[in-house]
């Protein structure tokens, strides 16, 4: 058994690897390869390219590595249609770069599979005929995505959330303090300014003059932060030493304990946020693209909402602040409205706890058991 695998950044190695263990659990001897993520890697699966190449984001950023992009995935489809013929290939995420090497893997006949929708009812709709031209099966982590694909006549499986799987339905922000070292009465916000350097030399200054703003306001309040990476954590530090005497810790890593531990977070918009909805945590989330990248975005939206919370919801339970909007001053009151109010009201905690409750599905077995159903079908048929 051969399995093929390409992940573009670090949510999708979560996924992934959760993935790749249901996997050898019905396949022992099965070989996974590709460009998976660390996680992915210590559960076996052979590195082709690291994935850090393809960990882009927006238009212009991409159109600088274009090159690059294009002669990896020449290189896969050259291995991936020929000597390494893989019995079933999944793209976890990154639609942009997988979604056309699974179209030119199915031509050669290889099943594909899509771990995690692509945007494609919020923006951009028509590329789902795109999918559908490159898909087998498209393993969709939101209910509000399967009911789109049905209505589309492609094949799609709601798996659920890992996530929802591994988090506790009820947080404990105290046992995270002490794991963490954290003052267990002090008042912390988290800051998480992504996990992209791109991400981080966008947000990383302007969430730290949030910050500034808040304890002008708040003198009494602690900071932190985790590092995805040594080089982020060098790039954010240099960012610190610009904004003067600031009263933050930097973590290693562990982005889910340093959010339960904290009072309120302060998030770039992405994966993050359901993390965040999950351990019931009060956020702000904030996102900003070059002009160009959000003028098409704005261009092709179908969707009036970006952070993950809101749209599970289908309504504005946390505050977003997007690009004109996302301003030290705008961001800092939100995030003392929370501290005020001593944090989520009890209809927001309900509604967190609601779709928590929605997605907790044991979503790596239904995915497996979906991809071992496609196997099973192609080696029969």
């Amino acid at each position: 058994m051969r399995i093929g695998v390409v992940v573009g950044e670090t949510s999708g190695d979560i996924l992934g690897a959760s993935l790749i263990r249901a996997l050898k659990m019905r396949y022992p001897s099965a070989v996974f390869e590709g460009i998976p993520g660390p996680l992915m890697k210590l559960e076996g699966c052979q590195e082709l390219f690291p994935p850090e190449r393809l960990a882009v984001m927006g238009f212009t950023e991409v159109l600088g590595r274009l090159f690059e992009l294009l002669s990896i995935r020449r290189s896969l489809v050259q291995r991936f249609s020929s000597q390494a013929r893989p019995d079933v290939f999944i793209g976890v995420d990154a639609p942009d770069f997988n979604l056309t090497l699974e179209r030119r893997l199915r031509r050669t006949g290889v099943p594909c599979v899509h771990y995690v929708s692509p945007s494609v009812w919020a923006w951009r709709q028509y590329r789902v005929k795109k999918i559908a031209r490159s898909t087998d099966l498209m393993l969709a982590l939101f209910p509000f995505e399967a009911a789109f694909y049905q209505r589309h006549g492609l094949q799609v499986e709601f798996v659920g959330h890992p996530l929802a799987d591994e988090i506790a339905l009820e947080p404990n922000a105290a046992r995270a303090r002490q794991q963490l070292g954290l003052d267990a009465n002090a008042e912390y916000v988290a800051l998480l300014p992504g996990s992209r350097v791109s991400e981080v030399t966008r947000l990383g200054s302007l969430m730290l003059q949030t910050a500034s703003w808040c304890l002008q306001h708040r003198p009494g309040l602690r900071l932190v932060a985790p590092m995805a990476s040594p080089a982020l954590r060098t790039l954010f530090s240099k960012m610190i030493a610009e904004h003067g005497d600031l009263p933050i810790t930097l973590v290693d890593g562990r982005s889910r304990d340093v959010m339960e531990a904290a009072n309120t977070v302060l998030l770039a918009s992405g994966t993050a946020t359901l993390e965040a909805m999950l351990l019931k945590r009060p956020m702000v989330v904030t996102y900003k693209l070059s002009a160009i990248t959000y003028w098409l975005v704005k261009r092709f939206a179908a969707v009036s909402r970006a952070a993950l919370p809101n749209l599970l919801a289908g309504e504005d339970l946390v505050p977003e602040l997007m690009q004109d909007q996302a301003t030290p001053p705008l961001l800092g009151a939100a995030v003392l409205d929370y501290l005020e109010a001593g944090g989520l009201s009890a209809p927001v905690q309900a509604r967190f706890l609601e779709i928590h409750q929605q997605l907790r599905r044991n979503a790596a077995e239904r995915a497996a058991a979906a991809v071992a159903q496609l196997i099973e079908a192609r080696r029969s048929g």
